[in-house]
């Protein structure tokens, strides 16, 4: 089948919202990628930065409030880069089902959805700031924004890799797995609605993958392999719902290099 054949069978079946939703969502996506591989107003892009050492010797000062928003939004343009590819199935699910049930009440607002989604990881980047402000003036993360000891990298290895055998953690999965129960579940109608189902959406998904992004302080922050990385197995272990013990399998391999690198 030619190209223009698959684009004119998609277009077909998706309806004018459902392309435009799809254009907006790539078009976010790009964007923030675009910045982060620009490194977001930091001192330098995260194309050089991946490709110097992580223990590369680099000066570390006191954070400015400038410094600090930058900082917190540096964090949150890599979530949206990393993450919102995998929310789209479940963005496009709500806007076909709001389109069938509340066609005579109110139409669909995936811009709210999306938003109350993104808001969460939003709150989950505030906290990674924090975090990282505090690591660097205890100097247990260095100026290439990358955890300095072994024992500590290797730490947050294992607790990620123990998180992925929790139960909440396999709640919060099976919640991005199963997008029809978890809408069925939490519908509520208009725009405030749609905001709420998308925060709650955002909170199942962090709590699904915080422990995974504490990881890209192991390999460095703005390491683009880190951050590909990542976001390639959070999205693999939301599309591969057949599998059941994909997350144990992530999980057993961070453990085995937490260990290797506590050994």
């Amino acid at each position: 089948m030619s190209g223009l054949s698959i684009f004119a069978s998609l277009n077909s079946v998706l309806g004018r919202h459902e392309r435009m939703t799809i254009g907006a969502l790539a078009l976010i996506t790009l964007v923030a990628a675009i910045y982060t591989v620009m490194g977001i107003g930091m001192d330098m892009s995260a194309w050089e930065m991946t490709g110097m050492p992580s223990d590369m010797p680099m000066p570390v000062h006191a954070w400015s409030a400038i410094d600090a928003f930058m900082m917190f939004l540096m964090w949150w343009i890599m979530m949206i880069a990393m993450m919102l590819p995998s929310a789209a199935p479940m963005i496009l699910l709500y806007l076909r089902v709001g389109q069938r049930r509340d066609q005579r009440v109110n139409s669909p607002s995936p811009g709210y959805f999306c938003f109350g989604y993104l808001a969460m990881w939003g709150a989950f980047s505030l906290g990674a700031t924090l975090l990282h402000a505090v690591g660097e003036q205890v100097h247990v993360i260095n100026g290439m924004m990358a955890i300095t000891g072994h024992g500590i990298a290797g730490s947050i290895f294992i607790l990620a890799g123990l998180w992925q055998f929790f139960p909440l953690k396999s709640r919060c999965l099976e919640a991005c797995r199963q997008p029809v129960q978890f809408l069925s579940k939490i519908w509520a109608s208009g725009r405030m609605g749609a905001l709420r189902m998308g925060l709650c959406h955002g909170l199942f998904c962090v709590g699904c993958c915080w422990a995974m992004m504490l990881l890209l302080f192991v390999g460095g922050v703005m390491n683009l392999y880190w951050i590909a990385g990542l976001a390639v197995l959070a999205l693999i272990e939301k599309i591969a719902s057949r599998w059941r013990y994909t997350p144990h399998a992530i999980g057993s391999g961070f453990m085995m290099m937490g260990g290797l690198m506590l050994v």
